[in-house]
């Protein structure tokens, strides 16, 4: 019997199966200062245990996103290592902060199938739920990745692709406990902008950008232990190049909308995402943000924004998106849409 792991392939997953991921990962203080240096992350509550206090909470949690990459990182082995390329994400929540000593474990359920035309590939939509501990749900969310086949001949699944939610409501969204931002400190958030300073439709050009090192991609998918294999083996691509992992550009755009939106602190919900592009090593990143949506929550002084991030490779060139077919034009590697937490 063989003891190495090569990876799930197209053929080997069953709808309805429950996918239980090695290993558990106890975070500490030691992923917050690696997320703060592989990426220019400044959002206050997550960098300041006072500012986090004054906003109602015991201290300041693990950045939503660093733990968004431990609980995706578990899943890896077992649904993407031998990914094409990771899709898309649907129906995302933060449900409880993951502070400093938590322990994180990963579980997947499959949900949905989709043989590609081609008979090479096909389509798995799993959701994958975060446990901390204590065994309570952190965090869910829904994704689908494209996957090789092993055995070009096995018979094509039934096919089964999960209807989504293009938004998920805002009363479905978790508030973290206590979370109040009646008194909050706008000076030392670095901006004075609030809820009702943002305009349903209004874009925001970023303005910086950040190119992407070979070393700091491999640093980021060795720490958050993502083990695709095209974002390791530059052999595994024809064009020879090894693929930057999609929550690396996540991270990355986010940290830079900083810039214009440092008290959209908390990132609550998942709407949408697609990696339209590939990113490669010398790329360099710059981002846009659009106001999509507004609403009131019932915690003193937040409300929940959503946002379309779009990071670009290279200029931003006037907030285009798409071409007249619908189809991301080639400059665009992220568009993600998600809801945040900023105070009213």
């Amino acid at each position: 019997m063989a003891k190495t792991n090569p990876g799930r392939f197209f053929e080997d997953y069953r709808i309805g199966e429950v996918i239980t991921h090695a290993v558990p990962r106890t975070v500490s203080g030691g992923e917050r200062a690696m997320y703060h240096a592989l990426y220019p992350a400044r959002h206050a509550l997550y960098s300041s245990d006072e500012f986090a206090r004054e906003c109602g909470l015991d201290a300041s949690p693990i950045d939503d996103l660093a733990a968004f990459h431990v609980v995706f990182g578990k899943s890896v082995p077992d649904i993407s290592l031998n990914a094409v390329a990771n899709l898309g994400y649907a129906e995302g929540r933060w449900l409880k902060p993951v502070w400093p000593g938590d322990t994180l474990r990963s579980e997947s359920k499959v949900i949905g199938l989709k043989q590609n035309s081609n008979g090479k590939s096909g389509v798995v939509y799993v959701k994958t739920t975060g446990y901390n501990q204590h065994d309570e749900p952190v965090l869910e969310y829904i994704r689908w990745v494209m996957v090789r086949k092993k055995d070009l001949g096995a018979d094509a699944p039934d096919t089964l692709v999960p209807e989504l939610k293009q938004v998920v409501p805002v009363e479905d969204l978790v508030i973290p406990e206590g979370l109040d931002f009646s008194r909050y400190e706008f000076k030392l958030a670095g901006e004075r902008h609030r809820f009702g300073d943002y305009e349903i439709g209004e874009k925001i050009d970023h303005v910086d950008g950040v190119t992407v090192e070979e070393a700091e991609h491999m640093i980021a998918t060795r720490l958050w232990q993502n083990t695709a294999k095209v974002h390791f083996d530059a052999t595994n691509r024809e064009d020879g190049k090894r693929l930057i992992y999609g929550g690396h550009v996540i991270s990355m755009a986010r940290s830079l909308s900083f810039n214009g939106l440092a008290n959209a602190q908390m990132i609550v919900g998942l709407n949408a995402g697609a990696h339209a592009n590939p990113c490669f090593a010398g790329d360099t990143v710059r981002a846009w943000s659009e106001v999509l949506d507004k609403a009131e929550t019932p915690s003193p002084g937040v409300g929940a924004v959503r946002l379309r991030l779009v990071a670009t490779k290279g200029d931003i060139q006037d907030f285009a998106l798409k071409s007249e077919d619908g189809k991301y034009l080639p400059h665009v590697m992220l568009d993600l849409d998600y809801w945040a937490l900023m105070p009213m």
